[in-house]
């Protein structure tokens, strides 16, 4: 059964409804792009960004929680999911942001929803069992550790469908969040790979971009062009407490990041040439929690030189990530989104405090390569960090209002 379907911009969408794992249907989108479907004008990264992740409604995770009891079925769930997703399209829309988001409603957390569907891979546990959201003060959480079942294979589409809902809604460009391709060996080392699933670890590589390649590709049939890597490793090799855990396990912390830039440089060389990818390098994000802490100085020359990433998302909302002499290793032909609002906090930042920091910055990246943005998303999982849905609000209205005040447009 093929229909067409008219979207805002030049493109037409046809879609095939497709037989995937567990005999549930996927309707495929064959994309003829003839321009992105945007009004905006602009390509990513626009002035003001967001991570992704939404505080999810009170009334979603009411829904999930009958779900899980079995009070209602799945198509109820998914009729809840696309209310609460329509509700956060119009919010990011009448706020300003060039692009949406899903929030990530339809998952608890986006990288262990992305490598389960990649096997039997399991990227957040702690002590055996999935990590739950943090509460409290914040502070040091406990890195999540990866349990490796089986080879890492893509069967299906993993955010296609969600790309192509966001199209269906929005004239906005639609921004999907992927975890980094080297995020589940960061958390488990070649000890993980070789416990049961890969007698050779360049085969779980290989594997791996592999998996990464046919799912961007996936998107962009989809009609996605705008893809957001989400690094958990880079941001946290300054950190002496990450640099002893991976030593006592075998790993040389500086090699590792070698071998991480030629993996991903891996996947960039593969993905479509239309598509634009950036990086947002994580230090943890938990219920207000962290797992990492250190500036950007030991990783710098190699991430923003021998990385073929465009863009950086960089975490930059307290003393913990350091100073921004590290960007002065950043090419003339890259740019840098400065996550200064924080999603972890509740307080308002003040706007003014916020120029000066921007000032600052431009020491060292002219103000035509920066953006501006929170450091991460406002719930990693779905739990949630300790700020309310009316202060995400003015902290999302924050980052729009600065982006109009210093470059004119969000």
């Amino acid at each position: 059964m093929k229909f067409l379907f008219g979207c805002a911009g030049d493109v037409d969408f046809f879609y095939d409804r497709l037989e995937v794992a567990g005999n549930q249907s996927w309707e495929r989108p064959i994309v003829n792009v003839r321009a992105q479907a945007t009004t905006v004008g602009s390509k990513p990264p626009f002035r003001a960004e967001h991570i992704g992740s939404l505080l999810r409604p009170a009334e979603l995770m009411r829904e999930r929680a009958r779900f899980a009891k079995g009070e209602i079925d799945q198509a109820e769930l998914v009729a809840a999911e696309d209310e609460a997703i329509r509700s956060a399209i119009g919010l990011q829309e009448r706020i300003g942001f060039k692009f949406v988001t899903d929030g990530e409603f339809r998952r608890r957390s986006y990288h262990s929803f992305f490598y389960g569907a990649l096997g039997q891979l399991r990227i957040d546990t702690i002590e055996g069992a999935d990590a739950v959201g943090a509460t409290g003060e914040g502070g040091r959480g406990a890195q999540p550790v990866a349990i490796i079942g089986s080879r890492v294979q893509w069967t299906h589409p993993i955010n296609a469908a969600d790309a192509a809902f966001l199209l269906r809604h929005s004239d906005r460009w639609p921004k999907i969040t992927i975890p980094g391709p080297c995020a589940l060996h960061f958390r488990g080392g070649d000890a993980a790979v070789t416990a049961s699933a890969y007698k050779d670890v360049d085969q779980f590589w290989s594997d791996t971009v592999d998996a990464f390649t046919r799912e961007l590709h996936a998107l962009a049939e989809a009609g996605c062009r705008y893809v957001q890597i989400d690094e958990t490793a880079f941001a946290k090799f300054s950190d002496p407490h990450v640099q002893a855990a991976l030593a006592a396990r075998g790993d040389d912390w500086s090699a590792l990041i070698d071998k991480y830039i030629a993996v991903t440089n891996r996947v960039l060389a593969a993905a479509p040439r239309e598509m634009h990818i950036g990086m947002h390098l994580c230090r943890g994000n938990r219920g207000g929690h962290w797992h990492g802490e250190g500036g950007y100085e030991e990783v710098a020359e190699r991430l923003f030189n021998a990385l073929t990433i465009p863009f950086y998302f960089l975490e930059y909302d307290t003393p913990r990530a350091g100073s921004f002499t590290p960007l002065r290793f950043v090419p003339k032909d890259k740019s840098i989104v400065l996550g200064l609002v924080s999603t972890k906090m509740p307080q308002l930042e003040d706007k003014a405090a916020l120029k000066r920091r921007l000032d600052e910055a431009m020491k060292f990246v002219a103000l035509d390569r920066l953006s501006i943005s929170p450091q991460c998303g406002f719930a990693s999982l779905d739990t949630g960090n300790p700020v309310t849905a009316g202060m995400q609000i003015r902290k999302l209205e924050l980052v729009c209002e600065l982006a109009g005040e210093i470059w004119g447009e969000t």
